[in-house]
């Protein structure tokens, strides 16, 4: 198995926690020297904060670990693309690959809607890659809405 494959999968495993908890299955992890030295899933549902991003928090996680702010040796692993806020948070912390698992046409901003990590206008640029195990991280947000939209058919009833 590939090494972008192991760690999407560790990602994955995170973001099977937030569908458990009943928020959206985005999951991710920090990888430095080829350990993970953080892990975060959404909780924006539980802590009820558009600031609890699977991204953010494992960034967070992440810069303790390091003792810095700049992450610039690390690779983030996301089952889905980054949003606006965490495509900026990842630029800010110099993360130096953003490997993705499906892309977000709706919200994404690493390539679907614009791509914040390429632009030259910032100080620092993200390489990335898409599309690593991106069938399981597709299905996992399909089957998690469509609990969702019979809950509420049910709720309805």
């Amino acid at each position: 198995m590939k090494e972008e494959q192991q760690f999407m999968r560790a990602a994955l495993a995170q973001a099977r926690k937030a569908f458990k908890i009943g928020d959206t299955p985005i999951g991710c992890v920090i990888v430095r020297d080829g350990v993970i030295i953080a892990r975060g899933y959404n909780k924006r549902n539980k802590d009820k904060l558009s600031l609890a991003h699977a991204e953010l928090i494992a960034i967070k996680k992440a810069s303790k670990v390091v003792g810095d702010w700049r992450l610039e040796d690390c690779t983030m692993y996301v089952t889905l693309e980054p949003c606006q806020m965490c495509a900026g948070a990842i630029v800010q912390a110099r993360i130096k690959k953003v490997v993705i698992g499906a892309m977000n046409p709706k919200a994404g901003c690493a390539g679907s809607i614009l791509n914040l990590l390429h632009m030259k206008e910032f100080n620092h640029q993200v390489e990335v890659v898409r599309g690593v195990e991106e069938e399981k991280s597709r299905k996992l947000m399909q089957d998690f809405f469509r609990e969702l939209r019979e809950k509420k058919k049910q709720e309805d009833n």
